[in-house]
């Protein structure tokens, strides 16, 4: 059995998983599960009020959760050179407790290699928050994740660990033809 048949059997079985990302250390788990993020928000000690970001693979898969994708969304997601995070209207397919209470959604699409493939055989979106205990810093490696998440979370993946993160992605929100920046 290889790395990422564990980490599928964990996301199927509702648990969570301390993965790399194409930004910083992640807490993941199946966003179509209510009762998996729930635990999410557990670890992080976060109010469930505060939405999450959530990957897909590709524009087909955001197309399966998302009512309608805006031009301006595509042609960003185009062009971006850096995580790009966009915030989009009318989630569909998902958790409830993902949903934000205006009814949007944060999701990104990864260039990173490891987690397209993650998502693309586990088969639905993956939660992607920061690794850390809310109100606490961002870790930017493996060894800055502190001991209340590596005790608490379900499954944590044993990859490129010595990864060095600069910074969370850029999040976006469009609303008519204006990109408005949540986060630089």
């Amino acid at each position: 059995m290889n790395i990422l048949d564990d980490i599928i059997n964990n996301l199927k079985a509702n648990k969570t998983i301390l993965y790399p990302t194409d930004t910083v250390w992640g807490l993941g788990c199946d966003a179509t599960n209510e009762s998996a993020v729930k635990k999410i928000y557990q670890l992080k000690n976060r109010e469930e009020s505060k939405s999450l970001i959530i990957l897909v693979d590709s524009i087909e898969m955001l197309q399966n959760h998302v009512e309608n994708i805006p031009k301006k969304a595509l042609e960003i997601l185009k062009k971006a050179e850096k995580p790009t995070t966009i915030i989009y209207n009318n989630p569909k397919g998902l958790a409830a407790n993902t949903i934000a209470s205006d009814n949007t959604i944060a999701i990104r699409i990864p260039k990173d290699e490891f987690c397209i493939q993650l998502i693309k055989e586990f088969g639905k979106p993956i939660i992607s928050t920061s690794a850390n205990v809310s109100g606490d810093p961002t870790p930017k490696s493996f060894s800055e994740i502190s001991e209340a998440i590596l005790k608490n979370v379900d499954y944590v993946v044993n990859l490129h660990q010595e990864k060095v993160a600069e910074k969370s992605s850029t999040i976006l929100k469009i609303e008519g033809d204006d990109v408005i920046v949540i986060r630089e």
